[in-house]
Parts: C-alpha cells; structure tokens; sequence
C-alpha cells in the first residue's frame, strides 16, 4: 500500500470518528427529502395495496383459492366473474399509483418551493 492510499484511508477511518457539521446544505438536504418522502411513503403503500389486490381477483379467477370459508368470507366454486373484477380493480389502482405519485409531489413542490429556492440561493451565494 503507497502513502497516498494509506492516508486517503486514514482519513476516512477519522472522519467517522470526529463530529459532523451541521450545515446549511443538510438543512437543505432535510427539507428536500421532506417534501419527498409522503409521496413516496403512499405510492409503496397504494401500489403494494393494489398488486395484493389484482393477485387476490387473479387467484379467485383461475381457482387458485378453493371454495370454502376464509376468516369469516365465504367463497363459492364458480369465482371467475367477481374474480376477474377484482382483478381489474387492482389494475387500475396499480396503473394510478403514478398519476397520483405525481400529483402529490407537485403539491408538495409547490407547498415548499420557496422555502427550497430560498435557502438554495444562500448556499450559493456562499
């Protein structure tokens, strides 16, 4: 190992061990990753809800689920038809998850806009 790789790699090992700044591009950072984080919080959930969803009506329409009881929902022997329209509608929630992915996220850009640009520019100024 020569000297430069072993000081980049002192260096490194001590930056985990001294105490960080906390800086104006953190804040920057933290508020970014506020406006962020509900949409992406909801689409996970609402597509997940919908491919459960589209998977439950596939099952039910190919016979996958066999008639009976299941905690307390009875299911009858001929399932393709309502199998197939909850299918469906786990294929629509699934197509809409970025429509409203999106529309989400431009409220939110709009809500923090000026917050971002505001302190965007002072970094830069500095």
């Amino acid at each position: 190992m020569n000297k430069n790789d072993q000081e980049f790699l002192v260096q490194k090992i001590r930056t985990q061990y001294t105490e960080k700044e906390h800086t104006q591009l953190d804040e920057l950072k933290a508020l970014d990753k506020k406006v962020k984080k509900p949409a992406n919080v909801f689409a996970y959930a609402w597509g997940i809800i919908g491919t459960l969803v589209m998977g439950s009506g596939m099952s039910l329409a190919m016979n996958v689920i066999e008639a009976g009881t299941y905690f307390g929902i009875v299911i009858g022997e001929n399932m393709m038809l309502p199998g197939i329209i909850i299918g469906l509608i786990g294929i629509l929630m699934v197509c809409l998850t970025w429509p409203m992915y999106k529309k989400i996220m431009e409220g939110r850009r709009k809500k923090y806009a000026g917050q971002i640009i505001a302190m965007s520019d002072k970094i830069m100024k500095n």
